[in-house]
């Protein structure tokens, strides 16, 4: 079976960060003094990109379903987080030091086993269903599934530049105070959320309009992501 979903989550946050590099002028009083939009938008890529670590959650529907991701990720390469791909199934990984944990549900298993007989579809929801498997980080089609493990290269890959959008007003998210930046990129609408009170870290990236919505959140800055082997007994041995 091929035990490989592809979701380009890199990618994706990626896009909606730089989305965000395209926030312009507009300076006003409140949130931030004057700063115009640009200005407010490299300080807070500027202090985003020095966090060692954040959670990321991802809502995001494709063409092919709705993905969902939620993952606790450091620059140094630890992780741990689940994926859900509507219709098909969720999976769990861990990431620590070289390698990777990752427990598929019977729906997934199920659905990447399409088209094989049915006994050994049964046979291998048996065997791996609701178990951690073990992987190197660097094969193949593990690294297909840890996209949003690699926090340092999402970052570095975030650049600012000169920009349209404006500041919207004030928001919350999750109760925190922040600073709404929009911008329209065709038929899109982009939204960005600052936080105005303590360190001025990216809170949330929406994207409205266009064939791909989604909501991108980012909390837990700087805090310790505590990525685990799980018990042997929970680990199928794949060389048997």
């Amino acid at each position: 079976m091929r035990l490989v979903t592809r979701i380009a989550v890199n990618t994706v946050c990626a896009t909606a960060l730089l989305a965000l590099v395209s926030c312009g002028a507009g300076a006003d009083s409140g949130p931030f003094g004057d700063l115009s939009g640009p200005e407010v938008t490299n300080k807070a890529l500027t202090t985003t990109k020095k966090a060692e670590s954040m959670r990321l959650s991802l809502d995001l529907l494709t063409k092919d379903g709705r993905i969902k991701a939620d993952f606790s990720s450091s620059t140094s390469g630890e992780c741990t987080g689940t994926m859900s791909m509507s219709p098909k199934g969720t999976v769990e990984i861990i990431k620590t030091g070289d390698t990777v944990y990752t427990k598929y549900d019977e729906a997934l298993l199920r659905q990447e086993s399409e088209g094989e007989p049915a006994e050994e579809v049964d046979a291998t929801v048996k065997l791996l269903a609701g178990r951690w498997m073990e992987s190197k980080a660097s094969d193949p089609d593990t690294k297909d599934m840890i996209e949003f493990c690699d926090l340092q290269g999402l970052l570095k890959s975030i650049e600012a530049n000169d920009t349209e959008a404006q500041k919207a007003g004030e928001a919350k998210v999750d109760g925190k105070p922040a600073l709404r930046l929009t911008e329209k990129d065709g038929k899109e609408t982009h939204t960005f959320l600052v936080a105005t009170e303590g360190d001025p870290y990216i809170l949330r990236i929406t994207s409205k309009g266009g064939e791909e919505p989604m909501t991108l959140n980012l909390s837990q800055f700087n805090q310790p992501v505590v990525a685990k082997k799980p018990a042997a007994k929970d680990i199928v041995d794949l060389g048997q």
